[in-house]
């Protein structure tokens, strides 16, 4: 740190706490999580989340948190330095600019979906958003985003996003401004409980809806739990003209299923079957989007826990701090985001309302629910306004990894970097809002970023922690202060299994939503994302990637000059 740059710390551990759960509670724990637990069962899906949240997630929270304390100690609290300076090889920060691209890139889209929360927010307030039907929904998402043609995102009507991303802009940087503790901890320790608060009053809402529709009995709370918790499934297959047979439609509900049975048993072509809970766990899709999500909910591999815990004093215990901030998270989306989401859509939409992607259920299905329950304006509001909560604290910590290196790389104040860094994601986040037709640079950019390096930076974080610190030394940094110690199996889990597990996973994941081969049918059909590079050439993918490397590479030139970043090696030589 410079003299004119003193050396930050969390005000208090509950202060930090709260800012980690901040950056992971979001729009993948209200929405995300429960569409893929609806997806594939609930029971099916949480046990497959339940065995990567202890060999992915805990593993790699505990390996973020040790390796960013120790290197915030040795004076560095951005990812390159952080790495370069525990471990003492001067290569190493180049797979550290993954810790500054990562949540830097992620930032220039979620801003724009961040402002999509406060417009809904608003226009919910302002009784703008009675939907009648699913086309009068997509119609007013497509206008208000800008989703039919690029440019239109730029309108600054109520009804229109640009407004809303201009505020939540200058909010973001007001406060990223205001410093470690007077802005992200301040706002993190009265946001998080207000956004816990609010949650529970949507979803006590929810859980007192009934059966809005006396002539659709089916269409419940109870029903909507079940078809998202039960651990089995029950479908509807067809046999088709080969003799094989395909799913139809899944059933929820005893009168769904009486139905169901008196229909199959009066033709040879169609059959009830119910999947058991054995049998799905052998989907290896699954284990994909259990495995997917735990970098969502829990905030790991985007180069934030690493550069939070940098913050910390020598002695806080990151053992339990993680643990904590695990544990909030978990009873965000688990508890609230659970049973709070899926239930609503199935009770008024039935099975098709309640599942597609997660954009999808948030800005089409749900405001047509808010739009059909008593006082649903108001509930609209509130649901769509803590979701804005929790976008703010998740952008906030993409904002401070970059923060971080830039005073370090450069050599700048606070203030100054903040600057450099408004203007970047500025650019950035127009380029994004700019080529809105069918939200081409925003998905784009989200599957590279987003999900694929994601997976890369928690891979190379946790092998580092266990192959090049080592996991002895590693333990020991993890488990200095601490109130307990890691757990002694977790030596053997983090350096032996979780690599593995990632690894795995990353190449079967790879080979499906990359190179587009079905490893369990043998076809191959490449994805979306390959074909808009190298089979049907699209001009926004290829400059969406292009940015990608741009700033990727402006960080590894940083790197590689920054006089700060010149480190020892552990033989004691210059490197």
């Amino acid at each position: 740190m410079t003299a004119s740059n003193p050396k930050e710390y969390w005000n208090s551990r509950i202060g930090i706490i709260l800012a980690v759960s901040g950056s992971a509670v979001g729009l993948g724990n209200f929405l995300r999580f429960p569409g893929l637990a609806s997806k594939h069962g609930g029971g099916a899906f949480m046990l497959a989340y339940f065995v990567s949240f202890l060999i992915i997630g805990l593993s790699i929270c505990w390996a973020e948190w040790a390796m960013g304390r120790a290197g915030g100690q040795k004076g560095y609290n951005s990812s390159p330095g952080i790495l370069g300076a525990i471990t003492g090889r001067k290569n190493l920060k180049y797979l550290g600019v993954l810790g500054v691209l990562v949540p830097v890139m992620i930032y220039m889209y979620y801003v724009y979906i961040e402002a999509w929360c406060l417009g809904y927010a608003v226009n919910f307030m302002a009784g703008n958003l009675e939907f009648q039907s699913g086309e009068e929904a997509s119609a007013f998402f497509g206008s208000f985003v800008g989703i039919t043609e690029n440019g239109a995102a730029f309108g600054f009507g109520i009804r229109q996003v640009g407004f809303f991303l201009v505020a939540v802009f200058i909010l973001n940087f007001f406060l990223i401004y205001r410093g470690l503790s007077r802005g992200i901890e301040l706002f993190c320790k009265y946001a998080m409980p207000a956004l816990m608060i609010l949650a529970l009053v949507v979803l006590v809402r929810v859980m007192t809806l009934g059966t809005p529709d006396p002539g659709n009995p089916d269409l419940n709370v109870s029903n909507g739990l079940g078809y998202m918790w039960n651990p089995t499934k029950v479908f509807v297959e067809e046999r088709t003209a080969e003799g094989d047979w395909q799913k139809l439609k899944e059933i929820v509900g005893e009168r769904s299923l009486s139905a169901a049975q008196e229909e199959a048993s009066a033709s040879s072509d169609l059959r009830v079957r119910e999947i058991s809970l054995p049998e799905q766990l052998t989907n290896f899709q699954l284990w994909l989007d259990a495995a997917g999500q735990i970098f969502f909910s829990l905030s790991i591999g985007f180069g934030v826990i690493i550069n939070y815990a940098s913050y910390l004093k020598r002695k806080d215990d990151v053992v339990l701090s993680g643990l904590a901030a695990t544990s909030a998270n978990e009873f965000c989306e688990v508890g609230l985001g659970g049973l709070m989401t899926v239930p609503a859509a199935f009770t008024f939409l039935g099975i098709a309302g309640a599942t597609g992607s997660t954009l999808g259920l948030g800005f089409n299905a749900l405001p047509m629910v808010f739009s059909s329950m008593p006082a649903g304006q108001l509930f609209g509001f509130l649901f769509f306004f803590l979701l804005f909560l929790a976008a703010v604290t998740s952008s906030l910590s993409m904002l401070q990894p970059g923060i971080a290196f830039l005073e370090e790389a450069m050599e700048i104040d606070r203030h100054r970097s903040v600057t450099a860094l408004g203007i970047i994601t500025a650019i950035g986040s127009g380029f994004v809002v700019y080529f809105s037709k069918d939200l081409k640079a925003l998905d784009t950019i989200d599957f590279w970023v987003g999900t694929f390096l994601i997976f890369v930076l928690a891979t190379v974080q946790i092998i580092i922690f266990g192959w090049v610190i080592g996991i002895n030394r590693g333990l020991k940094m993890a488990n200095q202060g601490a109130l307990f110690p890691v757990p002694k199996i977790y030596g053997f889990i983090m350096k032996y299994v979780t690599p593995t597990f990632l690894l795995t996973i990353f190449a079967l994941w790879t080979t499906q939503n990359v190179f587009g081969y079905n490893i369990l049918t043998g076809q191959q059909e490449y994805s979306s994302y390959w074909k808009d590079l190298f089979i049907e050439p699209n001009g926004v993918a290829w400059f969406s990637v292009f940015l990608i490397v741009i700033v990727a590479a402006f960080i590894a030139i940083l790197a590689t000059i920054a006089k700060k970043f010149k480190f020892q090696d552990e033989r004691g030589k210059k490197s």
